[in-house]
């Protein structure tokens, strides 16, 4: 039978059975979906609204899958990526003010797969010297499933990830060093990895943690890439929040670690002022060396504290990235002088002792013990 329905009311009804929160992010994912034509993108107050919804899980899967690829396919502008980076700042959770130095290491979240990561040694080489280090990351993850920051420390015997956040807090206040591990401590954002795993493929969230702190006071921020693009937005990006001070670095698998056997390239920048251009050879300084496979964790612990104690294949790598960000950090004036620093800390035991100090802390037992 026919209804008298107008055909008008029915779509209102449709509507109006779906709700007001679905019918408004159904409103954001055509401004991103739409097409060469008619899409419009998002403002950056809209794209902190998405994020928002994403986070607080006001978004049924659907939708939330439908947004992260298509925000993937049309490529997020810098006034979206901001207001994604505001969601995060404000529903995130937040280090307290060190009276150190502070520099924050954006890395991809998914790991490293291929070379053995230095940047976890090369943390603890800054801790040393009085740099605090804020690492962000969570367990494996699309698209890698590579090593993550929680592995590589834990191979360390430094389990930061089992941590609370007013522990994490309270570390990073006295000892420098803190580790956000997502699920533990940014539980919302971590419910965004299931989709991501079904997608196949890095949404821009995923450029989003390359460029997020969790520092109350804005660190210098060091964020790796591959892709020219990806430097571009990031420089943007920043300059709409007004950061105060960052750097870009063309790192080993797109993340902050130089690498020895070819160029080095970074950039430098501080509110207000050029962006410096760095572009460095590890040969120049005695340092060319072939970049250690990632095998196993296993491998990868030996390697590390073989390096710790002045030997192994990662001594040169570690040598080279503790003296280049000794250096940027300000802590040398010149490379020549971070470097002979970095040296100077590795021989003299004092970044081991660092380690052994901390594990005190923890209350942490060898690996495999």
């Amino acid at each position: 039978m026919l209804t008298p329905e107008p055909i008008a009311l029915r779509r209102l009804g449709k509507q109006q059975a779906l709700g007001r929160e679905v019918l408004r992010f159904r409103e954001l994912i055509a401004k991103l979906g739409s097409g060469e034509r008619t899409s419009t993108g998002l403002s950056r107050a809209e794209a902190e609204e998405a994020m928002a919804h994403l986070l607080t899980g006001q978004v049924d899967p659907a939708q939330a899958g439908a947004f992260l690829i298509a925000h993937r396919l049309r490529r997020p502008r810098a006034c979206e990526m901001a207001g994604m980076l505001d969601a995060y700042q404000r529903q995130g959770p937040t280090l307290p003010s060190s009276d150190r130095r502070v520099v924050s290491f954006g890395s991809p979240f998914d790991g490293r797969c291929r070379d053995a990561p230095v940047l976890p040694l090369t943390a603890l080489l800054l801790a040393a010297a009085g740099v605090a280090v804020v690492l962000h990351g969570g367990d494996a993850m699309p698209v890698k499933y590579g090593a993550t920051h929680a592995e590589l420390l834990t191979a360390l015997d430094l389990p930061l990830q089992q941590l609370s956040w007013p522990q994490i807090s309270s570390l990073f206040q006295q000892e420098g060093l803190a580790l956000l591990h997502q699920p533990r401590h940014f539980p919302q954002a971590e419910t965004l990895i299931p989709l991501r795993e079904r997608i196949g493929k890095r949404p821009p969230v995923a450029t989003l943690e390359l460029l997020w702190s969790c520092c109350r006071d804005q660190p210098l921020q060091v964020s790796g890439f591959v892709h020219a693009p990806t430097e571009q937005l990031a420089w943007e990006t920043w300059a709409l929040r007004e950061h105060q001070e960052a750097m870009t670095v063309k790192g080993l698998e797109g993340g902050v670690d130089l690498p020895n056997s070819r160029v080095s390239i970074a950039a430098h920048h501080r509110l207000g002022t050029p962006i410096e251009r760095l572009v460095l050879h590890a040969r120049d300084h005695g340092l060319r060396a072939d970049e250690p496979e990632l095998t196993t964790l296993a491998a990868w612990s030996d390697q590390a504290h073989a390096a710790l104690g002045g030997e192994g294949p990662l001594l040169k790598p570690l040598i080279w990235n503790g003296g280049f960000y000794l250096w940027r950090c300000g802590h040398q004036p010149t490379l020549e002088g971070g470097l002979a620093q970095a040296e100077a800390l590795i021989r003299s035991g004092a970044i081991e002792a660092q380690r052994q100090h901390l594990r005190g802390r923890l209350g942490a037992s060898p690996v495999g013990s």
